[in-house]
Order: C-alpha cells, then sequence, then structure tokens
C-alpha cells in the first residue's frame, strides 16, 4: 500500500511508448474519424463523461469512456474519480504521459479516451425538441463549445451542427464544451435544406439570428411577457414561447443568402453601446435565454 491507501501501482512513465503515442494521435481528425473516438481533458469533462458512461451502463447500454489516465495528485484531489472509473481500462500515469497525452501545454491530470456519442437528426427530432441551436458554418472550435455550453445552461433539448461546421470533437472544442457535450444530444453534418423541412414538418419555429433582421428580441421578449400576464392584445410575429430552432451563423460571414431564406424570420439582438456586434458565442446565449425563458410555465 502507499501512504494513500491505494495499493501500490506503477504509473506509466514512458512518453514514448505506444500506448501514449495512440491516444496522443486522437488530437488529429484523422484519427478520430479512423477510431471513432476522441479525447476529453481535465477534472470537468472527464467527470461528465464517466457520469455519462456509468448512466448509460446503468440502463443496459454501451458506455462512453474506453480509457482514463490519471496522476496520483488529481486521484488525491477527486476521489471520486477511482469509483466513477469502474469498467473502464483505467491507468495512473506521470505527468510526462499526461503531457505527452494532451493536447493542452498544461493538462489537468487526467484525460480519458471515449467513444463518439453524436446523436441522429432523426432521434433528436422525434423527442419534440422545445429549443434547438443550429450552427451553420460555425469553423471555430472554441466557438463552437462556447454555444453548445450555452445551450445546455439554457436547458436546450440540442445542438445540431450543419456538414460544413467544424469537429466537435476537436480537443479545444471539447474543451470549451466544459462537460457540457456529455449532456445533451449533438448531431453532427446536417444538411441545413433538409434540416429545416424536418423542422417545419413538426412544427419547430426557425430563427435566424442576423444583426440586420427585420424582428427584435427585446420587442419579442416584451410581447411574450404582456401574454404570460394575461393580455390577449399582445400578438406578434413570432411567439418566443414556441417551439424553436436558432441558426447561428458563420464567425466572420454570418449566417448565409440560402440559411437566410431558410428562417421563419431574421431576429436582431439590439446593441445599446458602440460596439459593432456581438460576438457568436454571447448573441447565442442572448438568444437561447431569451427563448427559454419564453418557454417557462407561468408561476
Amino acid at each position: 500500500m502507499n501512504e494513500t491507501g491505494r495499493p501500490q501501482v506503477f504509473p506509466l512513465s514512458n512518453p514514448r511508448a505506444d500506448r501514449v503515442r495512440d491516444v496522443a494521435k486522437l488530437a488529429g481528425r484523422p484519427a478520430r474519424l479512423r477510431q471513432g473516438r476522441f479525447l476529453a481533458e481535465g477534472p470537468q469533462a472527464v467527470r461528465e463523461a464517466l457520469r455519462l458512461h456509468q448512466a448509460r451502463l446503468e440502463a443496459g447500454g454501451e458506455g462512453v469512456v474506453l480509457e482514463v489516465y490519471a496522476s496520483e495528485a488529481c486521484l488525491d484531489k477527486f476521489p471520486e474519480f477511482e469509483d466513477l472509473s469502474e469498467g473502464t481500462d483505467a491507468r495512473l500515469a506521470t505527468d510526462e504521459v499526461l503531457a505527452a497525452m494532451a493536447d493542452t501545454v498544461n493538462p489537468q491530470g487526467i484525460v480519458a479516451v471515449c467513444r463518439f456519442v453524436d446523436a441522429t437528426l432523426e432521434s433528436v427530432l422525434d423527442a419534440g425538441p422545445r429549443l434547438v441551436a443550429v450552427l451553420c458554418q460555425v469553423r471555430d472550435p472554441g466557438n463552437a463549445g462556447t454555444v453548445l455550453r450555452a445551450a445546455d445552461a439554457a436547458g436546450a433539448d440540442a445542438v445540431i451542427l450543419t456538414s460544413s461546421s467544424v469537429d466537435i470533437y476537436n480537443p479545444k472544442a471539447v474543451r470549451s464544451t466544459a462537460g457540457s457535450l456529455f449532456h445533451l444530444p449533438v448531431v453532427l453534418g446536417a444538411d441545413v435544406a433538409v434540416l429545416a423541412e424536418e423542422l417545419r414538418r413538426r412544427g419547430i419555429g426557425i430563427l435566424a439570428a442576423d444583426g440586420y433582421g427585420t424582428l427584435n428580441l427585446d420587442q419579442l421578449q416584451d410581447e411574450n411577457a404582456a401574454r404570460r400576464l394575461g393580455d390577449a392584445a399582445k400578438d406578434s410575429d413570432y411567439a418566443l414561447e414556441s417551439p424553436t430552432a436558432w441558426f447561428f451563423g458563420n464567425e466572420a460571414q454570418g449566417l448565409s443568402a440560402e440559411e437566410l431564406a431558410l428562417a421563419d424570420h431574421r431576429v436582431a439582438v439590439p446593441v445599446y453601446g458602440a460596439a459593432e456586434s456581438l460576438n457568436l458565442g454571447t448573441a447565442a446565449t442572448v438568444c437561447l435565454y431569451a427563448s427559454a425563458r419564453s418557454q417557462q410555465p407561468v408561476s
């Protein structure tokens, strides 16, 4: 036994070992696609991956996490990982090995190799979602992860990325989700025209977040609030409490003409100061929370 009370186990210590190199390759898209696996790094992401892993096993399904590598210092700080890692190939590793595996310059003491967790478009839409975030040609992994995290916080039912958007399993994208990747369904590679058709068929409205939109988000929220208070006269061009899919566009160009044409309405987030516009993550957060608040039951 060592001083922590755990049985003496010698950690992986060779950063050039084949196993270490195989894990490190998952930082690259070709290896991820070939293996159907990706890396989760840091205590928050790995914890949420392991919680989903255990939940799926308890439900009789397939687990998510295949391998876990952690330093003794990490396990001393977060002892729950020993129980959460049950049923996975869990190994101790030195800081040098973890640095060789991880995509970050300063790894946080734990990494996990996970199976892809994305869902099919059909399964997401058949579940009757009320709030969906759609990323159209969003190419920055940090932005994609930030929007996914915001959607999770707002209680959205799913996030959908179009075929021209970033790979959500990019290590930077995974880190930016702060574990939210393991909380809600994510659909990858959707055809935007097919998606719009399927949304309409299920009665889900489509709003395009657009700085030049003819509808004003504040006005839509005010009209929703009036209806919640029983003012039947407060009709609007769009009822924000309705099942809604928000389209968010590319960081530099915004939504394309085709994507805008597929929406029922173009909605602008008002800017009251001197800033030219909001960045993607902030605009998406404001829009998703506006819908989420409007969809809450009247207390």
